[in-house]
């Protein structure tokens, strides 16, 4: 009896450990050993696997302060079963990759080409590379999502000659290239996108007249002109029954005469209340512009921080004295800058900061990509305006989400897309009988109520 209660235990023993081994076989592919330099995006990518589905086998990598160490071991799951696993490459064989090239881009992977500056010689590079590295995450969001991407980068920097990198038999195959960040290198790629029906995002400051005769290309850019004329017409619209209150700051080095004499003039001509005074003002004097009857809107003609301070201190002595002041401040992007020392001030008057991008520092979204990008890339983003990485990330998901749903009749309006940015709005209007360019604008609104809105126009 004893034999075979104990041939019993065995058996259910076996059974029990095959049962867990089959579990575990199903859940996971394999245990991986991590080398020196891997990342979890190039491991995830080399696997076929999203980001999140690395992470998610992987709960440790959720921990505040983990990285990456060689030597480490690692879960590496089954990729979803809807997902194709060739999305998000950085290089594929044209063999591949290329199978059924007359097929709707609907039905297939977006093919992205970035032709852009991907070296560590100088501060383009750089920023270019973390630029990329944007476009390769929002790659890999969009793989989760069930849309497949084929790309391939080309370094170009400024004294390469574009038309040698678009012999490369791929650059032909292209839905979309992005770049490049040089005027020079425009006019070649946009005769290349015209002759093979390519679509081209201009991602940055270039201002080119391929612009009005070439209906494939997107321009982020806004000039100076276009932008503060967008930026004017919404303020007439937010701030109708306000009085405006301009303050002379005597910066002779300030470029904002091109907003400020622009609204004036605009305000002018529609009996729109406004008063001018100066920094150096008196005390009477300066509160000579304000109106105790409607609420003010206070402009200063210059976007410099030391300028901003005093006119925070003599606002501050204005409405201390006198709570019957209703008092707003209208900014520059720059001052974005100066929250670590001014955030109380933004809060206390209501500040609206117009701009063509904005981060928010504190929203879970932003601290999930600084995250992740910290992940992947065992660095830290560049701590600029804009940051790159999320310029890059916004850009791409914003065009290869576009193209997936829309193929070649993708225009990048608004609204189309369905997609909330993290940094960078994008509304495209076509210029003429031209391309595309990019008309969105925002106001950044500190509120009374200690919160930060962001208002798209």
């Amino acid at each position: 009896m004893k034999q075979i209660f104990k041939f019993i235990l065995v058996f259910v023993l076996v059974a029990f450990l095959a049962e867990e081994a089959t579990a575990q076989t199903t859940k996971w592919r394999e245990i991986h050993k991590v080398k020196r330099k891997e990342t979890i995006f190039g491991i995830a990518r080399d696997n076929g696997l999203t980001v999140d589905e690395l992470i998610e086998a992987n709960p440790e990598m959720t921990k505040p302060g983990y990285e990456l160490k060689k030597g480490d071991f690692i879960y590496i799951p089954f990729p979803s079963k809807n997902i194709d696993t060739n999305a998000g490459t950085q290089t594929a064989s044209a063999g591949n990759a290329r199978q059924g090239a007359d097929v709707d881009m609907r039905k297939r992977e977006i093919r992205i080409g970035v032709m852009l500056p991907l070296h560590d010689y100088n501060g383009d590079g750089r920023r270019m590379v973390e630029y990329y590295r944007g476009v390769l995450m929002a790659c890999d969001s969009l793989k989760k999502n069930g849309i497949s991407v084929d790309i391939h980068a080309w370094n170009v920097p400024e004294d390469a000659d574009i038309k040698k990198t678009l012999r490369d038999k791929n650059a032909a195959l292209c839905d979309l290239i992005i770049g490049p960040l040089y005027s020079k290198q425009v006019k070649p790629l946009s005769d290349f996108a015209k002759a093979h029906d390519i679509k081209v995002l201009i991602p940055f400051s270039i201002n080119t007249s391929e612009l009005y005769s070439n209906r494939n290309i997107f321009q982020v850019y806004q000039s100076p002109n276009d932008y503060n004329e967008a930026v004017i017409n919404r303020f007439l619209d937010k701030f109708e029954g306000y009085n405006t209150v301009f303050i002379d700051c005597n910066d002779t080095t300030s470029k904002k005469g091109i907003f400020t004499f622009g609204l004036r003039r605009r305000m002018e001509a529609m009996g729109r209340p406004h008063t001018i005074t100066n920094l150096k003002s008196g005390e009477q004097a300066f509160a000579k512009a304000f109106s105790t009857v409607m609420p003010n809107v206070v402009i200063l003609n210059t976007g410099r921080s030391p300028e901003l301070n005093v006119a925070f201190a003599k606002i501050n002595n204005l409405t201390m004295k006198s709570p019957k002041y209703s008092v707003s401040m209208f900014g520059y992007t720059e001052w974005m800058m100066y929250t670590k020392y001014n955030l109380d001030n933004f809060y206390k008057y209501d500040t609206y900061i117009p701009a063509n991008f904005y981060t928010n520092p504190l929203s879970a979204q932003t601290a999930r990509i600084e995250l992740k990008y910290r992940w992947n890339f065992h660095a830290d983003m560049m701590q600029a305006l804009p940051r790159f990485a999320i310029t890059g990330f916004d850009q791409a998901y914003y065009f290869i989400k576009g193209l997936h749903l829309y193929g070649k009749s993708f225009v990048g309006a608004k609204g189309v897309v369905g997609y909330t940015p993290i940094q960078t709005p994008l509304s495209f209007e076509r210029v003429g009988d031209g391309g595309h360019q990019n008309r969105s604008i925002l106001f950044v609104h500190y509120t009374l109520g200690h919160k930060i809105e962001t208002i798209y126009y």
